[in-house]
């Protein structure tokens, strides 16, 4: 099984744009962890079982192997760092912070789950081109300089 934190996992479009958002979101002060960029199938139905079926933990996706941006490389998914910690909370300050990261990612070209009326991700970001998980299953692929 791959699961990777490494940006250099993504696509290139994708890493582009996640090292603008790294980099303004350091501008204004925020710190943030990258927690997963590439995952293969066996790793995202890995994820995908937890919290179902007796797997220990909450649910944290809706996306099987093959159903995810992660699996081809145009997602990651980040964490502010807050007083020296990970800070998983989404309401209060809280909720403020991942808002403003939101917008700063959304700034740099991408798409934030946070903004998914079923589901919110809030660590979630992604780039897809115009693409749809159909269009890649088919073999598509996003352009190189997209």
């Amino acid at each position: 099984m791959i699961s990777s934190r490494d940006l250099n996992d993504l696509h290139p479009a994708v890493k582009r744009r996640a090292l603008a958002m790294i980099s303004a979101c350091d501008a204004d002060g925020i710190t943030l962890l990258i927690t997963s960029t590439y995952r293969d199938n066996a790793s995202q139905d890995k994820l995908y079982a937890q919290g179902r079926a007796g797997a220990v933990g909450p649910v944290v996706t809706n996306a099987k192997g093959g159903q995810s941006w992660h699996n081809w490389r145009l997602a990651f998914d980040i964490v502010p760092i807050v007083h020296g910690k990970p800070c998983w909370a989404t309401t209060g300050d809280a909720g403020r912070l991942w808002r403003k990261i939101g917008d700063i990612g959304k700034s740099c070209g991408l798409e934030w789950a946070g903004d998914w009326k079923r589901f919110p991700e809030f660590p979630h970001f992604q780039y897809t081109g115009g693409l749809t998980l159909a269009d890649l299953q088919s073999g598509k692929t996003l352009r190189g300089d997209a």
